[in-house]
């Protein structure tokens, strides 16, 4: 069994992996990942991560209906005796539209019970900017019941996890959570959460960066032809991309290679999720965190960069 070198979580005492395990590809999302992913092949996944050395893995109550947190809960149980330091951290989704506090709390008993774990040590408010902010934040309203949760003991630490950070900076200015997930947005394609992450750093904040690999489209080959971010991308950005590819392919690498490298190379993150479907991908994955590349690299994809202005009118 290898043994990835932990970094602290913030200021919550927390110790987190380089890598963390993405669990949205574990519940089964082929129209967002490209792929299908038995349910034993899931259960093999987290276990084969496990003794691989990553000990943190991410999941939400929304991946699959729930079906990514069954899975891992159905793993940890049958891996039986948890390396120390193994922590699941997840997230509290809406149903059906509904983001109440009273989703928010059968969200977080959905989890807990899927997962077999009590209390839950990080859960994300997750994805809210696509939901009424003044409904959202209103007295007992979904941010309201997720900061009680954690004063109660149902919840050890609260994070934000977002996409489009214009927005999710507003969640940010609350001033209750400690950890900040953003994902697709800290990218070799997409810096547009630059300014929310300094803010949270400087904050104190426990960084974590998602969805490096931009939902398939920083691979090489691609998996997602003329997406990038679960959706549609400008065609400036596919054809820098495609710069990008081949960039590295110069350089003796992949882009994928250096997409994840990219992330774990920044200091600020305390762990990059890195979504797998196959336990095939977990060796390649973990050796990407640390490889060696030229910063000449970097310098030079730096310059393929889009222009930030091209993702001002995505969701």
């Amino acid at each position: 069994m290898t043994t990835l070198p932990l970094a602290p979580l913030g200021s919550t005492g927390l110790q987190v992996t380089s890598v963390t395990l993405g669990g949205g590809p574990l519940g089964s999302m082929p129209a967002l990942f490209g792929n299908d992913v038995p349910e034993r092949d899931a259960i093999e996944l987290v276990g084969a991560a496990l003794d691989a050395g990553i000990r943190t893995i991410d999941t939400s109550n929304g991946y699959s209906d729930g079906e990514s947190e069954r899975r891992i809960g159905i793993a940890l149980r049958e891996y039986g005796t948890l390396p120390a330091d193994t922590l699941v951290i997840t997230k509290v989704d809406p149903r059906d539209g509904d983001y109440s506090g009273e989703r928010v709390r059968r969200s977080l008993a959905e989890s807990s019970e899927r997962l077999g774990i009590q209390p839950l040590p990080v859960v994300h408010l997750h994805d809210p900017e696509f939901h009424d902010f003044a409904t959202m934040t209103a007295p007992g309203g979904a941010v309201d019941q997720l900061v009680a949760a954690r004063e109660r003991g149902e919840v050890g630490h609260i994070g934000l996890a977002g996409g489009d950070t214009r927005v999710t900076s507003r969640y940010w200015d609350l001033g209750v959570f400690e950890l900040l997930l953003v994902h697709n947005r800290w990218t070799l394609a997409d810096r547009s959460a630059g300014e929310l992450l300094a803010r949270a750093e400087a904050d104190g904040a426990g960084l974590i960066n998602a969805a490096v690999l931009g939902g398939g489209a920083l691979t090489d080959p691609v998996r997602v032809p003329g997406k990038y971010g679960y959706g549609p991308a400008p065609e400036q950005t596919l054809a820098a991309i495609e710069q990008m590819r081949e960039v590295c392919r110069r350089y003796g690498t992949t882009l994928d290679v250096a997409a994840i490298r990219f992330s774990t190379r920044d200091p600020r993150f305390a762990t990059t999720v890195i979504g797998m479907s196959s336990a095939a991908r977990i060796a390649p994955n973990v050796a990407a965190a640390t490889a060696d590349l030229p910063p000449s690299l970097f310098a030079e994809l730096e310059t393929l960069l889009p222009p930030a202005d091209l993702w001002l009118d995505r969701r």
